[in-house]
């Protein structure tokens, strides 16, 4: 299996080397710095606001404007609007992922939607072997922030091992702060590299752990609302599928909106919800049968499909 793509518009045709804005009166020196703190391309530093600019060592007001000026230079289309023809000209880009379930594949529209969020919630053993059929299928890219990768684990009756493992780079989180360095880290592996997806398992766990109680929960929301920010704005920039794991806690009393029949819903509040393009609710069905449930999407209606867990991964009941 892999990724469809509905055009032929090459990524390199919307990805520009932060090295580009030398050539419009910004240093070696300065461009350096700003590698250093995770800037590798135009968008990314077009993207980061002027305050956060003046935290790199060195930089002052007078240059960070200079560095915005070049920034329009060099990517003209970063100073205002676009037409609906050049946004679709750039959506031409977007590719599905599969999910190894015609079923499932079916309510998604084809599978995950690359240049988006997704977050698929529920129990833990809903959503472990998933990641694992979904790390094979486009396997490129994974920060992993809850369980070490076993090998031992990942079906082989599709992929190789040993290419499947080539094909994976794998990161622990240790703590929130440490998840966001390893976010900045992935900028330049994403501009040289043709990855297509990025698994986050799972999204809260280290802000849950670094923020403790109702009186941090104002700064864990405000830094997860960084992270997903900065998430979404590489999504977008380097036509990436990111795929997020989240866990579910009981709230009897909350909107149909955010929890299902049975008052479950997603940690991490109306900013992670917001952030997430697709959102999928996994919960066990019957036998060995697992039900997925999309629960808010822009573009597929509230839909369910029924799958099942096989040695090679994730397939369809009838396949069993």
């Amino acid at each position: 299996m892999a990724a469809s793509n509905t055009g032929d518009d090459s990524d390199d045709d919307f990805i520009v080397d932060i090295d580009g804005i030398q050539a419009h009166g910004v240093g070696a020196a300065d461009i350096t710095k700003l590698k250093a703190n995770g800037y590798y391309t135009v968008a990314s530093v077009h993207a980061a606001t002027r305050k956060t600019l003046l935290k790199v060592k060195g930089f002052s007001e007078v240059k960070v404007e200079k560095i915005k000026e070049a920034i329009v230079k060099c990517q003209p289309s970063a100073s205002g609007f676009m037409t609906a023809v050049e946004l679709g000209h750039q959506r031409k880009r977007v590719c599905k992922i599969s999910t190894g379930s015609k079923q499932l594949d079916a309510i998604l529209g084809g599978g995950f939607q690359s240049m988006s969020i997704s977050e698929v919630y529920g129990e833990f053993s809903e959503h472990t072997e998933r990641r694992f059929k979904a790390l094979l299928t486009w396997s490129r890219m994974w920060e992993d922030t809850v369980i070490p990768y076993d090998v031992r684990r990942c079906p082989t009756s599709e992929v190789d091992p040993d290419v499947a493992q080539e094909n994976i780079a794998y990161a622990r989180a240790l703590n929130s702060e440490h998840q966001l360095e390893l976010l900045n880290t992935l900028s330049n592996n994403f501009a040289t590299n043709e990855y297509r997806l990025l698994i986050i398992d799972s999204i809260m766990a280290c802000f849950r752990v670094d923020y403790c109680g109702r009186g941090e929960l104002a700064d864990r929301q405000q830094k997860l609302n960084q992270f997903l920010s900065k998430l979404t704005h590489m999504a977008e920039e380097f036509n990436v599928c990111v795929l997020m794991t989240n866990q579910v806690q009981s709230d009897p009393g909350a909107s149909a909106l955010f929890a299902g029949a049975d008052g479950r819903k997603p940690i991490g509040g109306h900013i992670l919800a917001h952030a997430s393009t697709t959102r999928v609710l996994l919960r066990k069905g019957r036998g060995e049968e697992r039900v997925a449930k999309i629960q808010d999407s822009p573009d597929c209606p509230e839909r369910e499909a029924t799958y099942i867990i096989t040695n090679g991964g994730i397939n369809d009941p009838e396949k069993a």
